[in-house]
């Protein structure tokens, strides 16, 4: 579990950084005109970016942990015959 977070670590927060400093220069120009549109959508992608990078990041090995710990027989219903 440990050696499969180190190994994601870095893939993704490369690739947050890299598309959070695109977006930098249209979330921090907001009031310019003919940018009416592209600021808000900057703003919801640069959220959604960090809200899935902490998700990614914190959420997804911890869910990981507390699925490996029960048996395989409580998680996967058995079929009615």
């Amino acid at each position: 579990m440990l050696r499969g977070a180190r190994e994601r670590l870095s893939p993704i927060l490369m690739t947050s950084l890299a598309a959070g400093l695109a977006l930098m220069p249209l979330v921090g120009g907001g009031d310019v005109p003919g940018h009416e549109i592209e600021h808000p959508m900057a703003v919801v992608i640069l959220g959604g970016l960090l809200t899935s990078t902490l998700l990614n990041l914190f959420v997804m090995p911890t869910l990981y942990l507390h699925l490996a710990r029960r048996p395989l027989s409580i998680r996967i219903p058995r079929r009615a015959q």
